[in-house]
């Protein structure tokens, strides 16, 4: 890991090196994150989440990944979770093969989160996902 930015309040977030262990590392991470913040019921979910676009990020860019934890107040019970890369391209849905190895992670993450989108950045994109967070 990088660096970790910790502020006040329900936001957290990590930056880590463009290699492999990223995807566990960041994984642990957030399940850990969320855990502590007493979230356990989104927790392996937004860390399978999560891993699914860092892994995206490892394939397809080079540089730092940035994942961010939020509870947007004006969202209520909301979890907004984002992975930040230096790609500038936005990440495509496409269509997995019964075989296909790859090419599912986009799919999932429309499937289990509430939205998710993709935002440009100064340098790279971000990609985002929200959580309906129990109440």
């Amino acid at each position: 890991m990088i660096g970790v930015i910790d502020t006040e309040g329900d936001t957290v977030e990590w930056t880590f090196p463009a290699e492999p262990g990223a995807v566990r590392t960041a994984r642990t991470a957030v399940r850990d994150r969320l855990r502590g913040w007493g979230l356990d019921g989104v927790a392996d979910l937004a860390a399978l989440l999560v891993s699914e676009l860092v892994t995206n990020s490892l394939r397809h860019a080079t540089g730092p990944i940035g994942v961010r934890l939020v509870r947007p107040p004006e969202l209520g019970d909301t979890l907004r979770v984002e992975v930040s890369d230096p790609l500038p391209d936005p990440p495509r849905e496409r269509a997995a093969g019964p075989d296909d190895e790859s090419g599912r992670g986009l799919q999932l993450v429309a499937g289990s989160s509430r939205s998710w989108g993709t935002c440009p950045g100064d340098n790279g994109k971000t990609v985002w996902f929200e959580l309906a967070v129990p109440g």
